[in-house]
């Protein structure tokens, strides 16, 4: 098959020209227009998952040869989480070319974290198939590179240090409560309150999961708690 202009684009900024462009247009399809001729990208993404995993462990690894397993799991996870991949997404134009049902382009679909953290996933699987796992890591390799080169030494998310700073007050883990659901059902809203044993709490809300809400109000509240806002 022969690629559109956008598709031709955006391989240039992936840094992959797919001698099977049908990988990638599969990769870049959304359940919300895959029919029975025309699947998704649902198994691509559980693949390319475990590429992305197996090129990070394999980066880490070798670049600090003394970490423990302790430490180098944070940065794993860190460097490999939805929300990474998303703005790896958005860094190269992924949401721009990703085929979308009318309901998730209305939604702001080609903006949601969630998909394009599975397309992303689902691109790597597809370079995978397409030219084997040495030219998946290569590309990996380069777009992740600022991040593999700047990653913290205690990179946790803020749910994991939010609770880790509670324990180290003496409180237990803190408390997550979803006060309200607003949305459609196709793009729920959620408003998330976290609460401290002593009182303190804060709040974040916005569309995607559940958990990356979660997360944003356990960094608002980590942010006041560390004077930085």
């Amino acid at each position: 098959m022969t690629p559109g202009a956008d598709i031709r684009a955006f391989m240039i900024r992936l840094g992959h020209e797919f001698a099977h462009p049908e990988l990638l247009i599969r990769a870049l399809t959304h359940g919300s227009v895959a029919t029975p001729t025309r699947p998704d990208n649902q198994r691509l993404e559980f693949l390319g998952d475990r590429v992305l995993g197996l090129v990070m462990a394999e980066a880490l690894f070798s670049a600090d040869l003394q970490a423990s397993e302790g430490q180098l799991a944070p940065r794993f996870n860190a460097l490999v989480r939805g929300g990474t991949c998303a703005a790896i997404a958005r860094e190269i134009g992924l949401g721009e070319v990703l085929k979308l049902g009318r309901s998730e382009m209305l939604s702001g679909g080609r903006r949601k974290e969630a998909l394009l953290a599975d397309g992303m996933e689902a691109v790597l699987a597809a370079i995978y198939l397409d030219a084997g796992f040495d030219s998946a890591r290569k590309v990996i390799l380069r777009l992740w590179a600022d991040r593999l080169d700047s990653i913290d030494d205690d990179p946790r998310d803020p749910k994991t240090a939010l609770q880790e700073w509670a324990q180290s007050q003496g409180m237990g883990p803190p408390a997550y409560e979803q006060t309200k659901r607003g949305g459609p059902d196709h793009a729920p809203v959620f408003f998330i309150t976290v609460r401290l044993a002593d009182g303190q709490s804060a709040e974040a809300s916005g569309a995607g999961t559940k958990r990356s809400i979660e997360q944003a109000a356990a960094q608002i509240l980590l942010d006041r708690l560390e004077g930085r806002k």
